[in-house]
């Protein structure tokens, strides 16, 4: 199975006075950072005001099955990183993780990161209480393979969570070994969300600055099917076999249905989410659709693991609260693991977990976070202002037009309407490839 990863510190520099723009000495894991954007990412995308910090923590929960694992109850451990708000700053971190190979092997690798570990928090009494978000990652994957995400967020006013789930190897295709991150991975994020609000508000640890009344959830694939069931998307009766049992007591209409469902989130985002298991739909009933609170999600049309189809079906079911679509025409599944480093460049089956046929991850998850951030700030912290970058866009983004952008190559970002309709916050020429919808409350 997956190994946690490792967080080893290599340099870090005096405490900065007051929060400013992040920046870093030239040299260090930083300066390479997947989370630091490149000059043609869009405008959100950008680093916010603070250092980034990262610790590790661990939830345990008893008597808990996993299919996978057998069947008798034991204590299951969940390790985690945490991104967070830092006073200090420092010349960046590597994260040690690894993933498996097509024999079902570990394939270990390195990762650069901006964060320093065990970095001193901003002091809530200071800079105030930071919305929680639980960050969950996909089937096999890691927590470091997304710390693109919990690195950008932090720097911007987020507490990450975000847990290691102990997949077997995504090349075990038993019905035991499948049925383990189905039954787990709900039950697991409604877990760690309750455990990480409840450390919130007992002002545990570096989960102190966190805001337990504002939280967000945030899955990729079997994330993304997680992060919508914990949200409350019912359980369809299909779910109880498939999850070896698991799930039975919490599908819809059952006894614990309502325990599954995480609390105090203000909004989720799906990334390439599982939306349907071969033939066997996940919900029932409204489906996504009853997640009463906005949702965005993110894909490719090109997607074969989980299908495009299935997953706009969730976007276009009606829901009382809003909905965003953001797709990106001809990737595939594998648009939210940041790029891949060398030791996973040396086969195909390695190499795919990370690249896509089509798209640089160098453009993708700029993009990614430029629509996060957007969507957290709207609908988490409540900034208005953010609905300008999400709503009233052309869906088509190579139907946007800025009449007065000055001739051949331009770095302004758009300014959205009433000047252009190139898409707010991006250069003219790298809005491209890529649709963005919108549908209010039902």
């Amino acid at each position: 199975m997956r190994r946690g990863g490792v967080l080893t510190v290599l340099a870090a520099v005096g405490a900065l006075s007051a929060p400013a723009a992040v920046s870093f000495a030239a040299e260090g894991p930083a300066a390479d950072a997947p989370a630091l954007p490149p000059v043609d990412a869009p405008q959100l995308a950008a680093l916010g005001r603070y250092p980034v910090g990262v610790a590790r923590t661990v939830f345990v929960q008893r008597g808990q099955v996993d299919p996978s694992q057998g069947t008798a109850p034991h204590e299951r451990r969940l390790d985690a990183a945490i991104w967070y708000p830092a006073a200090t700053a420092g010349q960046g971190t590597v994260y040690h993780t690894a993933l498996s190979g097509e024999d079902g092997r570990d394939v270990p690798f390195d990762l650069p990161g901006m964060a320093t570990p065990d970095a001193r928090p901003v002091d809530p009494k200071a800079g105030g209480r930071f919305p929680l978000v639980i960050l969950a990652h996909g089937y096999g994957n890691t927590p470091e393979v997304l710390a693109w995400l919990g690195e950008n967020l932090a720097s911007k006013g987020y507490v990450v969570v975000a847990p290691h789930f102990p997949d077997p190897a995504i090349s075990i295709r038993t019905d035991a070994a499948r049925a383990g991150p189905t039954g787990r991975r709900p039950l697991d994020i409604a877990f760690v969300t309750a455990e990480a609000q409840r450390r919130a508000i007992a002002g545990e640890g570096v989960l102190a600055a966190a805001d337990a009344e504002r939280t967000a959830l945030i899955g990729y694939s079997m994330g993304g099917y997680g992060v919508l069931t914990a949200g409350g998307a019912p359980l369809d009766a299909h779910m109880g076999p498939l999850s070896g049992g698991v799930l039975a007591p919490y599908i819809a209409g059952a006894a614990r249905a309502g325990e599954l469902r995480a609390g105090r989130v203000k909004a989720i985002v799906a990334i390439s989410p599982a939306a349907r298991l071969g033939d066997a739909p996940i919900w029932t009933g409204p489906g996504a659709g009853a997640v009463g609170v906005p949702v965005m999600i993110v894909v490719g049309d090109r997607d074969r693991v989980v299908g495009y189809d299935a997953v706009r079906a969730l976007y276009t079911a009606p829901a009382a609260a809003p909905r965003y679509l953001l797709t990106f025409r001809e990737a595939g599944h594998s648009i939210a693991l940041t790029g891949a480093p060398p030791a996973m460049r040396r086969t195909f089956w390695d190499m795919d977990w990370f690249e896509d046929a089509v798209w640089r991850k160098d453009r993708l998850l700029p993009i990614e976070a430029h629509f996060i951030t957007a969507f957290l700030d709207r609908h988490v912290k409540g900034d208005v202002t953010m609905a300008t970058y999400l709503e009233g866009l052309v869906p088509d983004s190579d139907a946007g037009r800025w009449p007065d952008a000055p001739v051949g190559r331009v770095a302004q970002f758009s300014p959205g309407p009433p000047a252009a309709t190139v898409w707010k916050g991006f250069q003219p020429g790298r809005a491209i490839g890529m649709t963005f919808e919108f549908r209010p409350a039902s």
